[in-house]
């Protein structure tokens, strides 16, 4: 019937939440295990913004993504790895070590990161793009996750932990607190995620 097929196409729009049991596309595993226990389609999205919220930028907030970059740069038809106004330049031989490919990165340094990230997100030349921004607006990041679907691209916002308090349309909502030997994350939002803390060991121990 037609009005079943209308329906069908609404529970397929991505603002639609259908709890856990809803069929999730496979993600793209994150290198810990136990993080992709938590994660549905057991990894990252590969179309969509998530947010992962730190309490000070460059405390380590990368450890968590550096499994899944080189995968997706060493992938055998790789599309771009950008990153927009990092606080610290990328150190090329750290990121080799870790697997990434460093001819399909690129460092963009501007005085409008956000919208530098949009274009980035929407342009379908790129599999992730990463960004660091301190006080977004929501039009804002709600444009953010509009361009990563049109672009079919994985975005990363960085932000203060402070913004855990705020509403966000990005798909998946992260925050990390360093430990001694790894670090404390706090799944805050995610479609079919269950809310919970989970601890992991990162190699080398804490980030901080």
């Amino acid at each position: 019937m037609a009005g079943d097929a209308k329906f069908a196409r609404l529970l397929e729009h991505p603002a639609i939440w259908r709890g856990r049991s809803a069929a999730h596309p496979r993600g793209l595993p994150t290198g810990f295990a136990a993080l992709d226990a938590y994660l549905p389609g057991y990894g990252w999205p590969r179309t969509g913004l998530i947010e992962i919220l730190v309490s000070r930028f460059g405390s380590g907030e990368l450890y968590l993504l550096l499994p899944a970059l080189a995968a997706l740069t060493r992938a055998r038809c790789a599309r771009w790895c950008v990153w927009v106004a990092p606080p610290l330049m990328p150190f090329a031989p750290a990121l080799a070590s870790q697997g990434v490919a460093l001819d399909r990165v690129a460092v963009v340094d501007g005085a409008r990161p956000l919208w530098a990230l949009e274009q980035a997100l929407g342009s379908g030349a790129c599999d992730v793009a990463l960004a660091w921004a301190r006080q977004p607006k929501a039009r804002e990041i709600r444009r953010l996750q509009l361009a990563a679907e049109r672009g079919r691209t994985l975005g990363v916002l960085f932000r203060p932990r402070r913004a855990a308090r705020e509403t966000s349309p990005a798909v998946l909502r992260l925050a990390l607190e360093p430990l001694a030997a790894g670090v404390r994350i706090t799944l805050l939002k995610g479609r079919g995620v269950w809310r919970g803390v989970l601890e992991l060991a990162l190699p080398g121990g804490s980030p901080a």
